[in-house]
């Protein structure tokens, strides 16, 4: 059997999401509804209700709704006058319904436009503009579950009142659910909320703020291993690093647009003495600025800057949370000013540089490519000349053809101030996430009036191409811990090596091999606590350190190491875990990881 589209299971999700709203009015007969859409795997419907849901109540709920499957209600539509409907809907104390016919009520331009459709299921009716299945019966019972509760406020808006949002997947087949349901089970393990505390990586501060992440000693290792690297091959391509401040004058983003884009998520630092600043939501303007403290010459670009700080964003309250979305971004930022035909050469080898990491990390190979173009139907979202969009956007198609990117045009998803190309890429749970993007902008050269003099010595704009490889450290940490589980390659972990002396008897030795691998610059600690040995190895491994050296009376005679790596599992006891154990020279170990590490 072929498998169904996407708008078929859209009409499927949406159409269970009807079956969910039956199901509440029946357990909730005074409840007001919301909306209720299908979504990415599943679907959700916000509802007014007169007490605060538990999660036992999705139970209850899921047997109502596999009756009301069961019951085989016809979808039946009906196209009513908006003037009937605002009528109908008033009855049924529907107040939401109501405030959305009024406001379908407002956009009605004729007569045929004030007409509405409702749909009838059992004994629900809903303001919906459809479609849905042709009956309940036609959505497989066992292949749908309710998954969680939260608040949601009406319209997305603050100042509304918040309202109960039951989510809820469904799909096909029960082979296709359990599959699903297996993925979240995976993700929850993984969730870098979750292992953040347990490897003691980040934490938050009431003190501090929400969406001020305090990064620990073993959270920063990371990021900084990550500047380096990035850094490394971004200098092989000509990349210098600079450095320019938060704070800057509101006019420096209004000139680049930024300002307007960014609108109430800027944060305004003003004092006594009458500062008024803005701290930087982007980085590129400062860039343009560093650009032009000087005059340039055609025999100087391109000119390559690279950058990693913070930027400052004032997202929603309610959006914040965890690394996901934080106020304070680390990004990892670089721009390159350049002739027009050096464009397609500086995209190139940024390109190369994001496959240079992402297959440094295994994420290489499951990836693909968005175009990402204007929306040309309203121009009026970027700034720019119309003429300079048509050749980015053709640039950026033909850079795709030459190096086989093979990318799919997106509408609508371009930068404010140029097309781009975005890198998708999925992770070890199936989940896709965008991050790396390479964007090319003839306007912001021009808004600030930057140039550079050209053969004939005339003033000409260059051309800005913005990259970012790990777009913002946090975001891209959230990558790395859910997609290695928190088990981090050997280059990247907090602590490579554990060192476990079996008895406080053999602690200098221990130290000995300790200050050995800090020379080396391996990153090592020792487990010296009183606990027993086996207890010494389960922590170490819990907290995910890919090499362990036990040391003892042998060991130390030998001047060798027992190494134990983080894949072997715990033996039953202490025979068979010499036996999983590697016996090697002090000198042939600290090869080795060396090795490993490059």
């Amino acid at each position: 059997m072929p498998k169904k589209s996407q708008t078929n299971l859209d009409i499927l999700r949406h159409s269970t999401s009807h079956v969910l709203a039956s199901a509440v009015l029946q357990m909730f007969p005074e409840a007001k509804f919301a909306i209720g859409p299908a979504i990415e795997n599943g679907f959700y419907y916000d509802f007014d209700l007169p007490r605060t849901l538990i999660p036992e109540d999705l139970e209850i709920l899921e047997e109502k709704m596999k009756a009301i499957i069961k019951a085989n209600h016809p979808f039946e539509k009906a196209e009513i006058s908006i003037e009937e409907a605002l009528k109908d809907f008033k009855k049924a104390k529907q107040p939401y319904k109501v405030e959305l016919i009024k406001d379908l009520e407002k956009k009605s331009a004729s007569s045929a436009d004030k007409m509405v459709s409702v749909y009838k299921s059992g004994n629900f009716i809903d303001l919906c503009s459809g479609p849905h299945l042709d009956s309940t019966g036609e959505i497989p019972f066992d292949a749908f579950k309710l998954t969680k509760i939260s608040g949601a406020y009406w319209r997305g808006d603050e100042k509304n009142k918040m309202l109960q949002r039951i989510y809820g997947v469904a799909f096909e087949t029960k082979k296709e659910l359990d599959e699903y349901l297996h993925m979240l089970e995976e993700a929850e393990k993984r969730d870098h909320r979750k292992l953040g505390k347990e490897l003691d990586l980040f934490c938050f501060s009431d003190l501090v703020g929400p969406g001020l992440p305090l990064f620990t000693p073993k959270g920063t290792t990371i990021i900084e291993e990550l500047k380096k690297e990035v850094e490394k091959i971004c200098r092989h391509y000509g990349f210098e690093k600079v450095s320019a401040p938060a704070l800057a004058k509101i006019e420096l983003f209004e000139t680049s647009g930024h300002a307007k884009k960014f609108g109430d998520e800027l944060f305004h630092v003003t004092s006594d003495k009458k500062h008024n600043f803005v701290l930087k939501p982007v980085q590129c303007p400062h860039h343009t600025q560093l650009y032009a403290s000087k005059t340039r010459s055609y025999k100087d670009l391109p000119i390559r800057y690279m950058e990693s700080d913070k930027m400052y964003r004032a997202e929603k309250t309610g959006e914040v949370g965890g690394l996901s979305r934080v106020y304070a971004i680390t990004v990892e930022d670089g721009h390159s000013f350049c002739r027009v035909d050096q464009v397609k050469n500086e995209i190139k080898n940024m390109v190369n540089i994001i496959k240079d990491l992402y297959s440094s990390i295994g994420l290489w190979d499951n990836h693909w490519v968005s175009l990402s173009v204007r929306d040309y139907d309203h121009p009026e979202k970027y700034i720019g000349e119309s003429s300079d969009w048509d050749i980015c956007e053709k640039m950026l198609q033909e850079i795709s053809d030459e190096i086989k990117l093979d990318a799919q045009k997106r509408e609508g998803e371009a930068a404010l101030y140029g097309p781009k190309l975005d890198f998708m890429f999925k992770d070890a749970t199936g989940r896709e996430i965008q991050i790396p993007t390479v964007q090319i902008d003839f306007a912001t050269p021009k808004r600030f009036g930057l140039e550079y003099i050209n053969e004939k010595g005339e003033k000409v704009p260059p051309v800005m191409v913005h990259r970012a490889i790990l777009g913002s450290y946090e975001r891209f940490l959230v990558l790395l811990i859910e997609h290695f589980a928190g088990a981090f390659p050997l280059w990247l972990s907090p602590v490579q090596v554990a060192i476990l002396p079996v008895s406080e008897k053999f602690n200098s030795y221990a130290q000995k091999i300790y200050s050995q691998l800090l020379e080396n610059n391996i990153r090592v600690e020792i487990s010296d606590e009183s606990e027993s040995l086996g207890k010494r190895i389960r922590e170490a491994e819990k907290q995910k350190i890919p090499y362990m050296l036990v040391v003892g009376e042998k060991e130390e005679a030998d001047n060798s190491v027992a190494v134990r790596s983080r894949k072997e599992k715990e033996p039953a006891d202490a025979k068979a875990m010499a036996g999983k154990q590697e016996v090697m020279k002090v000198e042939k170990f600290i090869e080795k990881v060396i090795a490993e590490i490059k």
